[in-house]
């Protein structure tokens, strides 16, 4: 980020103008008073408020910390050279947003914007320097004060008051006023570095969102190749090699899907990913039923998401496989919810014939037990068999992170 260091008072007063040193009682306590309006200006700015709202703030509390009937916040516009009226207090309808002033060294804020130096006119109607602005003739301003207000790199515009009134603006007076401007132009600069910093965010979630979804599109297209293959196989083994390929390559495919649109890409809501894969499994597995059982949200990791639904993948097409060889039409449940703030606990679970006795599903040379005891592994999960009455019930217990 562009750094602007805040900018001092070297004042440009018109001849015959003396600074007026005056710290009366009442002077002081008015110095006193610009302090407070300065720190809580400050505090203002920290609390991260809309750029909109900043600069109306800025305007109100300038005006009252110089005593004066007008002031505006003016932002240079380079294509026109000139300086729009942002933000202001005391103005007539249709001058804030609308209202502009020249930006050359013959206007008292272009000469600010172009010099960095502070301008003071303390008698418009006998200057000299400079034209005074129609804005200002249109409404009876009889002096002005204009100081520099820097941004991210380049001046934002100009803070001016302007008041109706006799008497002089004075260097206690610019002070004040380039006080407020430089807390102004921090807080326009550090909006300025967020936008900046939200366009590179966008555009990165944009070329994110568009590689995922790509990913899931291929995987789709993969999917689709084995299905068909399996369609037409011709040999009944081959055939469900194929669709359990298939079924693998999907469940790949659900997440990606669920990244393509997904403001959060590092993490994505388990519960909905897998009430997906589970929908896609029901297919695979009918006649049998699979039954979902599962809190209503979980907020998981996106990869580790993948390597739980394949592990869950696995495990319901072996029990609609192997689990109810007389009853093919048996229920089949997934349940899945979190235990502390550590770890998510899953569990597949059929009221089949259970597993053949003897039969060890971490030493098995199956091809699906292969790869639910390696994703285990690669999850840093344990995976455990609870003993029950009747059916099979493995549950795997996964560390958050």
């Amino acid at each position: 980020m562009a750094s602007s260091s805040p900018v001092k008072p070297v004042v440009e007063i018109a001849p015959g103008e003396p600074p007026n040193d005056d710290l009366s009682g009442r002077a002081l306590r008015l110095r006193i008073r610009q302090q407070e309006l300065l720190a809580e200006l400050g505090v203002f700015a920290l609390q991260g408020t809309n750029l909109v709202g900043m600069l109306d703030h800025t305007a109100r509390m300038t005006a009252e910390g110089l005593g004066a009937e007008y002031c505006k916040v003016l932002e240079f516009i380079p294509a026109e050279n000139r300086l729009l009226v942002r933000a202001g207090v005391g103005w007539d309808e249709g001058v804030v947003g609308k209202a502009s002033v020249g930006a050359d060294l013959a206007s008292p804020a272009g000469y600010a914007l172009r010099t960095g130096k502070p301008v003071i006119s303390n008698h418009l109607e006998n200057e000299k320097r400079f034209r005074t602005p129609e804005l200002l003739a249109e409404h009876g301003i009889h002096r002005a004060m204009n100081v520099i207000l820097q941004g991210d790199g380049s001046p934002f515009g100009v803070l001016e008051v302007d008041s109706k009134s006799e008497g002089e603006f004075n260097e206690h007076d610019v002070a004040f006023l380039q006080g407020a401007a430089n807390i102004l132009g921090m807080a326009i600069e550090q909006r300025q570095y967020q936008l900046k910093l939200q366009a590179a965010l966008d555009r990165h979630q944009v070329l994110l969102k568009e590689v995922n979804h790509r990913v899931k599109n291929s995987l789709q297209v993969v999917s689709s190749m084995l299905q068909l293959q399996s369609n037409n196989a011709g040999n009944p083994e081959l055939s469900e090699q194929l669709q359990e390929a298939s079924s693998r390559v999907n469940a790949v495919g659900r997440a990606y899907e669920r990244l393509a649109y997904n403001a959060d890409y590092e993490n994505i809501d388990l519960v909905d990913y897998l009430r997906e894969v589970i929908g896609d499994l029901d297919s695979a597995v009918a006649p049998c039923k699979v039954h979902l059982e599962a809190p209503e949200k979980i907020q998981f990791a996106a990869d580790r998401a993948i390597l739980v639904a394949l592990v869950i993948n696995e495990l319901v097409l072996n029990a609609g496989k192997y689990a109810y060889p007389g009853c093919p039409d048996g229920d089949i449940w997934v349940r899945v919810f979190r235990t502390d703030d550590k770890a998510v606990l899953v569990s597949v679970r059929d009221d089949g014939v259970g597993l053949p006795a003897g039969f060890d599903p971490s030493t098995s040379k199956r091809l699906g037990s292969r790869l639910v005891n390696a994703l285990s592994k690669q999850l840093g999960a344990e995976l455990t068999r609870p003993s029950v009455t009747r059916g099979t019930n493995f549950t795997l217990l996964v560390p958050l992170h």
